[in-house]
């Protein structure tokens, strides 16, 4: 995939130094994360990764795509 596509801004700013992932695999990206509920994962050929916030359900919900499923109040637990 082309970057151009990917990366839509350059303007980056270190969030963490020696980030170490735990015994999973995982690692807190905390305060790094704002805005976005779900993410494109893109990883290079030298390990660097992108995420790329996907606001597509918030997007189509505006263009009048959603479906209405009903209420969910009776599953609610209060």
């Amino acid at each position: 995939m082309p970057t151009s596509v990917v990366i839509k801004n350059d303007d980056f700013r270190l969030i963490a130094e020696f980030a170490q992932p735990d015994a999973k695999k995982r690692l807190s990206l905390g305060e790094a994360l704002s805005g976005g509920t779900a993410y494109n994962i893109y990883r290079n050929t030298l390990g660097q990764l992108i995420l790329d916030p996907v606001k597509a359900g918030l997007r189509e919900s505006a263009e009048g795509k959603s479906v209405y499923r009903g209420s969910f109040a009776k599953h609610a637990k209060e």
